[in-house]
């Protein structure tokens, strides 16, 4: 019977081996017997606190491994973070940069419009000064032909000479006195 209840324990593993060899060599039955519960208890112990140490160690483990997680997708979201600043910064910067452009660009077609507008208005004053320049200087002809005309009626007058003709430009050749040409 106790050969069984050996054989039996081996097999639930409820034993060592080498706690079945002592057994086998105490020769009282009753003793044995007593050995063998005590055994028993000793490795269910032994069994639940390995259990305990193995529940204990998956569970760290597993919190090591969650902590790990949880770091690694903390520093997924830092870089991602990171990388939209860096977006952002760069979209900024591009922003920036296309304004000042686009205000260089107004200035410098303001500048050219400016320059076209004075030069157009230069281009008025010059066609207006030319235009009074050659109004005075037609005034200016015709008191010089008015002038010489009057010169010249004077003379008439005072030589008795025939009427001039002013359309022709010219003395009547006749009507000049001998005098006057030579």
């Amino acid at each position: 019977m106790l050969e069984q209840n050996i054989q039996v324990a081996l097999k639930n593993q409820s034993i060592n081996l080498e706690d079945a060899i002592e057994i086998k060599n105490i020769h009282n039955l009753k003793l044995a017997n007593q050995v063998l519960k005590i055994k028993r208890r000793k490795k269910a112990q032994q069994d639940q606190a390995a259990a305990q140490a193995n529940i204990q160690a998956q569970a760290q483990a597993n919190a090591e491994a969650s902590e790990r997680s949880a770091m690694a997708e903390m520093q997924k979201q830092q870089a991602l973070a990171e990388t939209t600043l860096q977006i952002e910064k760069g979209k900024s910067e591009f922003d920036i940069n296309k304004a000042r452009q686009e205000g260089q660009i107004k200035r410098e077609l303001m500048q050219a419009q400016f320059e076209f507008d004075r030069q157009l208005k230069q281009m008025e004053i010059d066609r207006l000064m030319a235009k009074e320049e050659l109004i005075e200087d037609r005034k200016d002809k015709r008191t010089k032909i008015e002038g010489t005309q009057q010169s010249e009626m004077i003379n008439q007058r005072n030589l008795n000479l025939p009427p001039i003709d002013f359309s022709t430009g010219d003395q009547a050749s006749d009507s000049i006195p001998e005098g006057i040409l030579s």
